[in-house]
């Protein structure tokens, strides 16, 4: 059962990975650092977007509109640590 937990929580780690390179590469599109016209950057920015999109949307639709700026991947970030915690300080532990 510890190698399930241990799988669960490798696959969190590796989806912040994922949602701060996804809001950089936003930030680097958004601020014409890079191009997305080239196919490289283009298929980056497609599989993040599906990647992180499906989770981002439900969170964007119960936020209030706070003009530009979206603070979805923060909530998640948090949300994502907070399951964490509980799996290493609470049923970790108590698994054999």
């Amino acid at each position: 059962m510890r190698a399930v937990l241990d799988v669960i929580l490798l696959a969190l780690n590796i989806y912040v990975w994922i949602l701060i390179a996804s809001a950089v590469l936003s930030w680097l599109v958004a601020f014409n650092v890079i191009n997305t016209r080239n196919q490289f950057v283009s298929t980056v920015w497609d599989m993040l977007y599906r990647v992180t999109e499906p989770v981002l949307r439900p969170i964007r639709e119960r936020l209030p509109n706070l003009g530009g700026i979206d603070i979805s991947p923060i909530i998640l970030l948090l949300i994502i640590y907070f399951i964490q915690s509980v799996i290493a300080h609470y049923i970790y532990p108590n698994v054999y």
